[in-house]
C-alpha cells in the first residue's frame, strides 16, 4: 500500500509557473505507475499526466501537452508536475495517483488505486 501527500499549490497569475510534487511512502515506489488527475469547480475530475515505473514514458492530455511536465525521482519516492504557461482554465484541485498496474498511458480514474488529499492550484487572469 502506498500513500500520497500532494505539495506545491498555490497562487499564480496567467504566464507563470507553479511545481507540484507528490511524496509517497512504501517501500516499492519505483513499481507503481503514478499520475496527475485535477477537478475545477462543478466539473469531473480529468486526466492531465502519467509517468510509468521506471520514468521513461509519459502522456499528457492534449490541454496541457507542451506545458506541462511529470517527472519522478524514485530514489526520493517522488513524482512532479512542472506546470509552465498556466492558464485561467488550469485552476483546479490537483490529485496524484498511484497503481500498480504496469502498462503505458493509464489515464481513467478507475485505472488508479491510491490517491493524495489534493493540492489547490488557482490562476488568476
Amino acid at each position: 500500500q502506498v500513500q500520497l501527500v500532494e505539495s506545491g499549490g498555490g497562487l499564480v497569475q496567467a504566464g507563470g509557473s507553479l511545481r507540484l510534487s507528490c511524496a509517497a511512502s512504501g517501500r516499492t515506489f519505483s513499481s507503481y505507475t503514478m499520475g496527475w488527475f485535477r477537478q475545477a469547480p462543478g466539473k469531473e475530475r480529468e486526466f492531465v499526466a502519467t509517468i510509468s515505473w521506471s520514468g521513461g514514458i509519459t502522456y499528457y492530455a492534449d490541454s496541457v501537452k507542451g506545458r506541462f511536465t511529470i517527472s519522478r525521482d524514485n530514489a526520493k519516492k517522488t513524482v512532479y508536475l512542472q506546470m509552465n504557461s498556466l492558464k485561467f482554465e488550469d485552476t483546479a484541485v490537483y490529485y496524484c495517483a498511484a497503481t500498480q498496474t504496469r502498462r503505458y498511458g493509464l489515464r481513467y480514474l478507475n485505472e488508479y488505486d491510491y490517491w493524495g488529499q489534493g493540492t489547490q492550484v488557482t490562476v488568476s487572469s
